[in-house]
């Protein structure tokens, strides 16, 4: 796995760097120290997962999230902060961020999340989670757009609760990846959501899954 470091402090990019350059799996290919730097970086070196401070001078954390996505980047993001407010967690997500954990995480735990995002899950720490559940997810939040789901929606929407990638939801209700994302598609029109992150909390928040 190809990781990128954005992080604006010096000591933490090292200190990430150190840790991950053990990991066999692993492969740390640049470091940037705001988003202007990591979108840039992103397009170069293509890495599989960006790791991203959320508070940094220029461009913060959010707004590249944001322009990653816009710019159709394939790496996922994992945010990596001491921010622990909601109002900076549910942007994040919102703006595309595939997992959000803080700093103080053991470093194995960082990185199995930095396996588990590029397996293509969904990561939130406990607390994080609960801060974002407190939000209403999409316009509405109410359990009545859910009425509109298939039987099969709901149960794709249940193993998306429970952090499985599309190739593991297909294997496990025997379709085709290309069927698994079309019924993703479909569950985030009739949700009226942006993404994976804020259909896993819709389902949890409704009593779906996990």
């Amino acid at each position: 796995m190809r990781v990128l470091l954005v992080d604006d402090h010096q000591v933490v990019r090292r200190g990430l760097r150190t840790f991950l350059e053990v990991q066999d799996d692993i492969e740390v290919v640049g470091e940037a120290s705001d988003g202007a730097e990591g979108i840039a970086a992103a397009g170069e070196l293509q890495p599989d997962v960006v790791l991203m401070d959320v508070k940094m001078p220029g461009m913060d954390g959010i707004e590249a999230l944001r322009k990653l996505r816009e710019l159709a980047n394939p790496a996922r993001v994992l945010v990596v902060t001491s921010f622990t407010e909601q109002r900076t967690v549910v942007p994040a997500l919102r703006a595309g961020a595939a997992g959000y954990v803080y700093k103080d995480i053991d470093p194995d735990a960082l990185a199995g999340a930095i396996r588990s995002v590029h397996a293509g899950h969904v990561l939130l720490q406990p607390e994080v989670a609960g801060a974002l559940l407190t939000q209403e997810v999409g316009n509405n939040g109410g359990q009545g757009r859910g009425t509109s789901l298939t039987d099969r929606e709901r149960e794709v929407l249940a193993l998306i609760a429970d952090g499985r990638s599309n190739r593991e939801i297909a294997r496990a209700l025997v379709l085709s990846e290309k069927t698994v994302k079309t019924h993703v598609s479909n569950i985030l029109m009739k949700l009226d959501l942006a993404d994976r992150t804020q259909a896993a909390l819709w389902a949890v928040r409704h009593g779906i899954g996990a």
